[in-house]
């Protein structure tokens, strides 16, 4: 089983649209507004074109993605105060949930952020109304730093990881 990690190309951007549309059907059943849940080809290209967009697969299958914007996109979509990398659309194919596999890219993109990007920290925002997503990202380090409630999206947090 080979397992690798690397930026994502756009001939990867189909591919990623569907993983994104299964991992992100629990989040649609909750109602929740998160972008990443409702995209659409372009939007998939646009996020590989304007941010680092990173992929796991295990035997050329993408199980994994996460990508890492700058703060001038994040501000376009809600309040951001901080100057840090910021994590967004990550997926893991749900029959691959509880394996470690997204944990593992995680991990990794965390240590690119801080290696590459000599970033001291990373943040990444969720909504209040998730049942399991903030307390998820606290046992990984993560600490609530900031509640907005800009936009149609309703209340979300913002966490942030010293790296």
């Amino acid at each position: 089983m080979a397992e690798v990690i690397r930026l994502a190309t756009l001939t990867d951007a189909p591919r990623i649209l569907k993983l994104t549309h299964r991992a992100y059907e629990s989040i649609r059943e909750l109602g929740l507004d998160f972008p990443a849940a409702s995209a659409d080809l372009n939007m998939v290209e646009n996020n590989i074109n304007l941010n680092r967009c990173y992929i796991l697969l295990i035997d050329n299958v993408i199980i994994s993605t996460v990508s890492v914007a700058k703060a001038e996109s994040v501000r376009k979509v809600i309040d951001y105060p901080y100057d840090f990398p910021f994590i967004w659309w990550f997926a893991t194919d749900p029959s691959y949930e509880r394996k470690g596999i997204g944990g593992r890219l995680l991990d990794e993109v965390e240590a690119i952020i801080r290696r590459d990007l000599q970033a001291s920290a990373v943040t990444l925002a969720t909504s209040t109304r998730h049942p399991w997503l903030i307390d998820m990202y606290k046992r990984r380090g993560y600490e609530l730093v900031f509640e907005s409630e800009k936009g149609e999206r309703g209340n979300s947090v913002i966490l942030k990881k010293n790296l």
